[in-house]
């Protein structure tokens, strides 16, 4: 009996080491790249660059169905902005980067990736998610989104 077990144990040991070395060496790759691009998004300097991008073409969008035409211009526009200050920011810090290579990585894992981080980077390539974020940016700077401070009432337990 003890060798059956013994035998599972080293069965079962043999399977963890085999699972860790399924992580491929272009899976390591992206999560290293996606950590940088978190480190990144989170930056003072990007969030500056990125809400005055939204501040000056947010009134643009009105929600809707129509797309006008100078929406795909403003998209393009966002778009070579913050991609090449993103690349920039990342060949600084992995100087054998490629946009191109890593867009296909993410396009290649698209459907099993989710996040702001994710959402974010889809509004490069995506119209429609792009269109999503600029119309939340909209409304949050017209006040029609609704904050927590509404949401949550404090009363006392006991009375004095």
């Amino acid at each position: 009996m003890s060798n059956l077990l013994e035998d599972f144990d080293s069965l079962q040991n043999d399977n963890e080491e085999t699972s860790f070395s399924m992580v491929s060496s272009e899976d390591k790759q992206f999560d290293t790249i996606v950590g940088h691009i978190e480190d990144i998004l989170i930056d003072k300097e990007f969030q500056l660059l990125q809400s005055s991008f939204l501040d000056k073409y947010f009134h643009y969008f009105t929600p809707g169905e129509e797309n006008k035409l100078e929406y795909m211009e403003i998209f393009k526009e966002y778009t070579n902005i913050i991609e090449n200050y993103i690349e920039v920011k990342l060949i600084s810090l992995l100087p054998s980067f490629s946009m191109d290579a890593f867009v296909m990585q993410l396009e290649k894992r698209k459907d099993k990736i989710e996040g702001e981080v994710f959402e974010l980077l889809f509004s490069f390539s995506d119209f429609l998610t792009f269109k999503d974020l600029i119309l939340d940016y909209r409304a949050t700077k017209e006040g029609k989104v609704q904050g927590l401070e509404n949401c949550i009432m404090v009363s006392p337990i006991f009375k004095s």
